[in-house]
């Protein structure tokens, strides 16, 4: 029988209408908030930020925490609490989003780079042979919601004195055991950005183990002021306020935390929805020449941020990139998490990176296809995402 031809060379598409990658799901509760944001006056850092913050400070149960701009926000503020500057280095993984290392040469410091293991984490059995006496922190990736080996990475931080700040952009609600990511390390940063597990377009929280850190990181959030504007213009009247350091512009605003507060309190079943279509992909993709996302261990819970597949290049006829236009051409919107940091050209400048430096991050750069999930998601969505897939892998498969 003739194999039917994907729509990038014929054949009918899978979808009309194009699905989004990581479209977030948004109701009235979200735009209601926003409006009487709008209609209130206080559309930039308010009283619904601090609303978020106590709200937020609740689900993850830490008790410091600042909500800002931005998840790099986050980890840059993280780093100058931490002490982090010039010369010292930063052991983390290339398999990330640039804002991970890009922070870590903004306070003057280097990034280490130690290979991810299959899964996408940092492989923590390497990092002890880059630890030098530069090293003044380890900064692990909780990479599309699974946990780092946060045990042994903390063990090793002990041995060494060092500081362990975690990139958790994709990691709000996954736990092992019964410690939630938030709560383990000194420093903690979310992310809040428009395909996120929680969505407020732009935005990030730092969570952290000391209220002097948590001062500080308020402190730089504004401009290093000492009153915020909240503080400065409320009812309780107005006060002068001081430069105490050089700080910067990474406050959060009430109109994106009005969408916060309602995307966390439907947050469990927004979860609930990612956990069944986690499923669903699983048991369709298991035949397949690709490699699924592995299980996670006895008391982990995965956060299900994006659901990968890994495609056996052995058993298709063509690369990871024809695969990716093939689903776009299906009206499937993908994506790819991520093309490892020492394969890109400011790296590769900085560092002399080859190729082969970091061969499990690399793997992982070549054959990574992110597929749509979302609460957002119908089963139709579903079912059109599956079908192409099928389709497109069975066409090129040897």
């Amino acid at each position: 029988m003739k194999k039917k031809l994907p729509a990038i060379i014929g054949g009918k598409p899978q979808r009309k209408k194009y699905l989004t990658f990581g479209s977030p799901f948004i109701g009235k509760e979200e735009i209601n908030e926003v409006v009487s944001s709008l209609k209130s006056g206080w559309i930039s850092t308010g009283p619904k930020v601090a609303q978020f913050e106590k709200d937020l400070a609740k689900f993850i149960e830490i008790k410091h925490i600042k909500a800002l701009s931005s998840c790099t926000a986050a980890i840059h503020l993280a780093l100058i609490a931490a002490g982090v500057g010039k010369d010292d280095e930063v052991i983390t993984s290339p398999l990330t989003f640039a804002a991970t290392a890009n922070t870590i040469l903004h306070v003057g410091a280097k990034p280490i780079f130690v290979d991810c293991k299959i899964d996408g984490n940092i492989d923590e059995d390497k990092i002890e042979e880059k630890i030098t006496k530069k090293t003044k922190a380890i900064l692990p990736i909780h990479l599309y919601g699974r946990p780092c080996n946060m045990d042994k990475i903390g063990r090793i931080a002990k041995k060494y004195h060092l500081l362990v700040i975690e990139d958790a952009a994709h990691a709000l609600g996954a736990s092992i055991g019964k410690k939630n990511i938030g709560t383990i390390s000194e420093f903690t940063c979310f992310s809040f950005y428009v395909t996120k597990n929680l969505a407020t377009g732009e935005g990030g929280a730092l969570t952290t183990k000391k209220k002097s850190w948590r001062d500080l990181i308020e402190k730089y959030s504004l401009h290093g002021m000492n009153k915020d504007a909240w503080k400065r213009y409320s009812s309780s009247g107005y006060s002068h306020y001081q430069i105490e350091v050089p700080g910067f512009k990474y406050n959060l605003m009430d109109i994106q935390a009005a969408m916060g507060i309602h995307q966390l309190r439907k947050f469990n079943a927004m979860q609930k929805r990612r956990n069944e279509i986690w499923s669903m992909y699983d048991k369709a993709f298991k035949n397949l020449p690709v490699i699924i996302p592995p299980k996670e261990g006895k008391g982990i819970i995965h956060a299900h941020h994006l659901y990968t597949v890994l495609i056996d290049l052995k058993k298709i006829k063509v690369d990871r990139d024809t695969i990716l236009q093939a689903l776009h051409k299906e009206g499937i919107g993908v994506g790819v998490h991520f093309i490892s940091l020492h394969l890109h050209p400011l790296y590769k400048r900085i560092f002399k990176f080859k190729k082969n430096d970091f061969p499990n991050a690399l793997l992982i750069s070549e054959r990574t296809i992110s597929l749509p999930i979302s609460a957002k998601l119908t089963n139709k969505d579903v079912y059109d995402v599956i079908q192409a897939v099928k389709k497109i892998i069975n066409y090129y498969s040897k």
